[in-house]
């Protein structure tokens, strides 16, 4: 390959690589402060209980409802839709924390003292807020 072409691939892939690195911080799930949130005209019985224990365990990081705040992203995006972050994608994350990989947050924690069972109803209350927010 000639020296000419190898200076403009690697322009060009320079500047797809900086296209990519500005709309991954530029728009949710790492913006982290907060979006509005559309919620359920009703949840369910889990999906309540699932509210209970998301206060406590995840507010703080994610904001009211998964909306995100400068500490956490939002989970209401269509990054965390259940095609492409599975259920078990959130035990796990629950489970044995997540090292950062598409936010500017740093790594998340496990959360301590948190079950299956209430990582369970807390997928429920996201999923019923996603799906509101039209992310199936």
């Amino acid at each position: 390959m000639k020296r000419s072409s190898l200076i403009l691939l690697a322009i060009a892939v320079g500047a797809g690589l900086g296209i990519a690195a500005v709309r991954w911080t530029q728009s949710p799930p790492g913006g982290g402060t907060g979006i509005a949130v559309k919620l359920p005209d009703r949840f369910s019985q889990s999906a309540t209980a699932g509210r209970d224990l998301f206060d406590a365990n995840c507010k703080l990081c994610h904001g009211s409802n998964g909306a995100g705040t400068d500490q956490g992203p939002t989970l209401i995006h269509k990054v965390y839709e259940p095609n492409h972050h599975t259920d078990q994608a959130f035990y796990r994350a629950a489970q044995l924390g997540v090292r950062a990989h598409h936010w500017r947050f740093g790594n998340m924690p496990p959360v301590a003292g948190a079950t299956r069972d209430d990582v369970g109803l807390i997928i429920r209350y996201v999923r019923e807020i996603q799906r509101a927010n039209g992310i199936y």
